[in-house]
């Protein structure tokens, strides 16, 4: 993909950026707190009847556009959407223009002519969301691109956090897993380092690379499990990417031995600690059936806070918060 190909006539508006969700890493600090805080406005009136609530998007348009399989993103997103009186037209590329040899370039030129309010775009390739967003002029919403970035997906683990601790500032967060391929980990460091949250890296050394350290000031890396959990308030559990590795740089048959989550582990842990993961869970690879449905894990919560933030992500892309 190269600049030309699109059609440069088009300079976005000055407001245009302040909309579009792209990645954490741009955000600053008062801007995350207002969209959790949004977040949770909506899931505390989430049983009001409240046509200023409900009709917040009235005649919106929303795109979801998934060039990767997705079911939790794009059905949340829907939902989120819904919620707030929107229309949506989601579209995977199976089936769609692109598979009969039509360009990204071209769909989302195409579909910018029909005036969406919003696209949600998730795409295999780092960065996709970011290019096409400087010659667009619709917000587009990065619902995940490659290795880079999950925005959204870390917006509600925060706030999951949020709801049980009370704060982010000061907590120690272990993120234990594939990190070095997960986007969900890089969203997830972006925003709680800017929290000054105490944050502990872990998986095998074929998962932690290096260079992860300068993401964030103060990373810690380690391959020991009982090390990362130590007086941890939060274990935040990834999934092996394996769709992103060239060849397995794990045994299967040995990852859960060394890194899945089990009870006795969590004794290592604060006695309140969290247990997330982004889903979709692989019980007896990342984590056990006892830890999975104990009472230290969120994960459900995860998903339910996942459409109370999008929704507060939508509004934000659709023109702000009017009341």
């Amino acid at each position: 993909m190269t600049p030309h190909a699109f059609r440069n006539e088009f300079e976005a508006p000055a407001d245009l950026a302040s909309r579009n969700l792209l990645g954490i890493e741009e955000l600053d600090r008062s801007e995350i707190e207002r969209l959790l805080e949004r977040g949770l406005t909506f899931k505390r009136r989430r049983g009001e009847l409240d046509p200023a609530l409900t009709a917040k998007l009235e005649n919106k348009t929303i795109v979801n556009l998934f060039f990767e399989s997705s079911t939790r993103t794009r059905t949340s997103f829907e939902i989120a959407a819904k919620r707030l009186g929107a229309h949506t037209v989601s579209i995977q590329t199976q089936g769609s223009s692109l598979s009969k040899g039509e360009s990204l370039v071209d769909t989302l030129n195409t579909l910018s002519a029909m005036q969406p309010d919003a696209i949600v775009m998730r795409h295999a390739a780092s960065g996709a969301p970011h290019f096409l967003s400087r010659f667009l002029p619709t917000p587009i919403i990065n619902g995940g691109d490659g290795r880079h970035e999950h925005p959204t997906q870390a917006l509600l683990d925060a706030m999951t956090i949020l709801e049980r601790r009370g704060k982010l500032d000061g907590l120690r967060v272990a993120i234990i897993g594939d990190v070095s391929h997960s986007r969900v980990a890089r969203s997830n460091i972006h925003l709680l380092a800017k929290f000054g949250v105490d944050l502990v890296l872990c998986g095998p050394a074929t998962m932690v690379s290096g260079s992860l350290q300068q993401l964030a000031p103060g990373i810690t890396l380690t391959t020991k499990m009982r090390e990362a959990v130590a007086d941890a308030d939060v274990i935040m559990m990834l999934r092996v990417q394996l769709e992103r590795q060239n060849v397995p740089i794990f045994p299967k048959n040995e990852y859960f031995q060394f890194y899945g989550l089990e009870v006795e582990h969590l004794k290592s842990a604060k006695p309140d600690a969290l247990v997330m993961h982004p889903g979709p869970i692989n019980r007896g690879r990342e984590l056990s059936n006892e830890v999975a449905d104990s009472k230290s894990s969120v994960i459900l919560n995860q998903v339910s806070n996942g459409i109370s933030i999008r929704m507060a992500v939508l509004e934000r892309a659709c023109g702000g918060v009017s009341e």
